[in-house]
């Protein structure tokens, strides 16, 4: 009952106008750019993180929490309509909305995954009002040898699991950590590799980084792929936006499904939405194979996409509730959200409760109207969301080139800082040249503090004893979870390879056959 009277002086705090306006400005902008080629939400929020400083915390950070989720809903459009998913939390939904679309029922894919994804995100939101505020309070027995093993966690589960290659995912993740410690030590007051340039004396800031990583780096990407103008193939998407009664009682149990599988993937570090929503589409296809009528695989099932999206969006939901109630990010974009915070000087957990009531509950109340605000803007628009994909790439990435620039001007009136932006954006270029995944990278870069200032704390207070840092039974837990999660990858990937290769043997083998 306390977490419920909370959220309705939540509701009072975000209802009020100019929270209001914030929920719908970030909403659209989130909206928007998830709908262009090769952005996402987490671009979004990197872009938008330098010019929010003028807002006071809570209106910034419901804005933050309406790009979020539309973020995810513009991603979901631009897989539909064009094949092309924003983020790789989209993927799942191509394979079965695209045929949709293809199919002529591009309006009835969209209203799919609309509808899906306000499921999966009201009910991971309903379900944060009770549990971040239990995740708060069990964050309390939280000392420093704690908070290392949950970065330790964090680092390998996101840079091994999520990463294709482990080798290029610990690469980013030290490349991240590195960027961490650039600058003098709080406590030593060494310097450490500044080289000597007194601008570097403070640190690489969190927000040069992100913003060069998520938006500099995409552009110089997509700019080296722009070989001829493009032609127009987006799908017709005009038509009825809505379901049938068919479609609605072949969706439902889809979306229930994956909501059910995106929930617990929210305070899991494995990256973010892309795991379940894979899971969510793999089952679902499992379950129409047993079909008298299997639908997977020709015009477009209906449940292949409404199982992913409902699954993305309730991990996010929930992944918001791990954000604020344990500090912990989950993905590149709630790893920006935390950077946020800090920019703030705020840090989620317990204290932020104790501290921040307004803004803890604002925000929580903020996603319900961010979800049907976005259901009201993605049903009835996908056909204007459809044209933005007109706009010329020199011009949409030129212009958010220019707004890298101007935003991390003004807020460091720093040159210096304009070519830190320009050198990671480099660097960011090169890492997605050759697949090196961006993730690890944030994680590190936003974890990588924590993760020294507790190794720091726990050894102090221990007299050096290593063995403090697995002294408890919540380190315990967390690293026999990461045992277990790296057994469970590692098999996973050598059965996946002996599959292949047997697929491979088999294959030359009747060539072989039939060539003689």
């Amino acid at each position: 009952m306390d977490a419920l009277m909370s959220l309705f002086e939540g509701f009072a705090h975000a209802l009020t106008p100019m929270n209001l306006l914030w929920v719908l400005v970030g909403c659209f902008l989130g909206t928007a750019v998830g709908v262009l080629p090769g952005l996402g939400s987490s671009m979004a929020v990197a872009l938008l993180l330098p010019m929010t400083f003028a807002l006071d915390p809570t209106g910034a950070f419901i804005m933050f929490a309406g790009v979020y989720f539309g973020g995810l809903f513009g991603d979901s459009t631009m897989a539909i309509l064009m094949n092309t998913p924003g983020q790789a939390s989209a993927i799942a939904s191509t394979f079965e909305g695209h045929k949709m679309a293809r199919n002529g029922r591009a309006p009835q894919a969209l209203a799919t995954a609309a509808i899906g994804a306000f499921i999966g995100g009201f009910v991971s939101c309903f379900l944060v009002v009770f549990v971040a505020p239990a995740l708060a309070d069990f964050s309390t027995n939280f000392g420093p040898a704690e908070f290392f093993a949950l970065a330790l966690f964090a680092f390998v589960a996101t840079s091994s699991v999520v990463a294709d290659s482990v080798l290029k995912g610990l690469m980013a993740l030290v490349l991240g950590i590195g960027f961490s410690v650039i600058g003098i030590d709080s406590v030593s007051g060494t310097e450490r590799f500044t080289m000597g340039v007194p601008e570097l004396f403070d640190g690489v800031s969190l927000v040069t980084v992100t913003v060069a990583i998520l938006a500099l780096g995409e552009v110089f990407f997509i700019a080296s792929r722009i070989r001829r103008k493009v032609t127009d193939n987006t799908i017709n998407s005009s038509g009825r936006p809505f379901l049938s009664r068919k479609e609605f009682g072949e969706a439902l149990p889809a979306w229930l499904r994956g909501t059910a599988i995106g929930l617990p993937f929210g305070v899991i570090p494995v990256g973010g939405a892309d795991v379940p929503t894979f899971m969510s589409y793999g089952l679902e296809r499992k379950l129409d194979s047993r079909r008298k009528d299997p639908q997977f695989g020709g015009k477009g099932a209906v449940r292949g996409l409404a199982g992913p999206e409902a699954a993305g969006s309730a991990t996010t939901g929930i992944a918001m509730g791990a954000l604020l109630a344990l500090g912990l990010p989950i993905s590149a974009t709630a790893a920006i959200m935390l950077a946020a915070f800090r920019q703030y000087g705020l840090q989620p957990g317990p204290l932020l409760f104790d501290r921040s009531p307004e803004l803890v509950w604002g925000l929580l109340a903020s996603f319900f109207i961010a979800m049907i605000v976005l259901l009201i803007i993605n049903l009835p628009f996908a056909p204007l969301w459809a044209k933005l994909l007109k706009i010329p790439d020199p011009y949409l990435y030129g212009g958010i080139a220019v707004f890298c620039g101007l935003g991390i001007y003004a807020t460091s009136a720093s040159q210096f800082e304009l070519m830190i932006l320009l050198g990671i954006g480099i660097i960011s270029f090169v890492l997605k040249r050759y697949g090196v995944p961006l993730a690890p990278l944030m994680i590190g870069m936003v974890l990588g503090p924590l993760a020294e200032s507790s190794l720091r704390d726990a050894l102090l207070a221990s007299g050096n004893d290593v063995s403090v840092l697995v002294s408890s039974p919540i380190t315990i837990v967390l690293y026999a979870l990461l045992i277990a999660a790296l057994l469970y990858t590692g098999i996973g990937r050598v059965l996946a390879r002996k599959r292949q290769k047997k697929t491979v043997d088999a294959a030359s083998h009747d060539s072989e056959s039939v060539s003689s």
